[in-house]
């Protein structure tokens, strides 16, 4: 009984640790590389694990990247963008008694007040927050770590869902922050594909070696973003979906997250 005291405990913290390298070593490749080498199930089920451990021996959390949103090294090859207003990211449940478990934990923290939930479909590309100023569109920042992102300005002006001057409504801010995804739609990413394995034939035919073929539209799409060449982003087909605002200067006030998004259709 004792030796089991003993090594469960260090057991738990060797593979806490292992999980945590594995995660650093996936958040490089992703975020700072563009060059991810796992499935986004295989990662998650990575960090769940993880978390799993922390919760059962909260003193392994310490410096953990459960608690980190990205990577913690952003790429060189764009300009930092300190977030104004922090950029979060979402939970997800994989479970039915995990989705109820966290509406009970809303219930609770409302202390039995009536809860009405905004439902939306989840679009699979890379969080984005656009910056318009009067109406115009200045500036576009990765996620990154949440709290510092890339600028990648003049690669996402090139994507034709993206207006460059807002309409003009009564209440329009003088600032306003529209987060949402920057993807690849899925007869984009076909193309990519069918076109990178038309050159592939041709590099092999002359002897060289190929290029790795995208394997899903979030990868693509992420790649195709984050290129040095904006023309390249161009060519790529991107789109972008809305679905939050950060900072707000001005205009309307909202009390809820229907509102944003009604807000977000004019």
């Amino acid at each position: 009984m004792a030796t089991d005291d003993v090594t469960a405990p260090a057991a738990a913290a060797d593979r806490a640790e292992w999980l945590r390298s594995r995660i650093r070593y996936h958040n490089e490749r992703y975020y700072a590389d563009d060059a991810p080498e796992i499935a986004d199930a295989d990662y998650d089920a990575l960090v769940r694990e993880l978390a799993a451990l922390e919760q059962e021996h909260p003193e392994l959390a310490a410096a953990s990247p459960t608690a980190e949103v990205g990577a913690g090294a952003l790429s060189t090859a764009f300009a930092p963008v300190t977030h104004r207003v922090p950029m979060t990211s979402l939970d997800n449940a994989m479970e039915d008694a995990e989705l109820v478990a966290w509406g009970e934990r809303v219930a609770k923290g409302l202390d039995g007040a009536a809860v009405r939930y905004a439902c939306e479909l989840k679009i699979d590309g890379l969080a984005m927050s656009l910056r318009y100023e009067r109406g115009r569109f200045v500036q576009a920042a990765t996620r990154g770590d949440g709290r510092v992102g890339e600028d990648v300005t003049a690669n996402v002006a090139t994507i034709v869902s993206v207006p460059k001057v807002l309409p003009e409504v009564d209440g329009l801010p003088e600032v306003l922050e529209v987060r949402g995804e920057v993807y690849l739609p899925i007869d984009a990413f076909e193309r990519l594909k069918a076109a990178k394995e038309a050159e592939n034939a041709e590099r092999i035919a002359a002897g060289r070696k190929p290029d790795p073929v995208p394997v899903n539209p979030r990868n693509a799409g992420a790649g195709s973003l984050r290129q040095k060449e904006p023309s390249v982003t161009a060519s790529r087909g991107l789109a972008f979906w809305s679905y939050q605002l950060g900072e707000v200067v001005g205009g309307p006030e909202f009390t809820t997250h229907a509102e944003t998004l009604d807000f977000l259709r004019t």
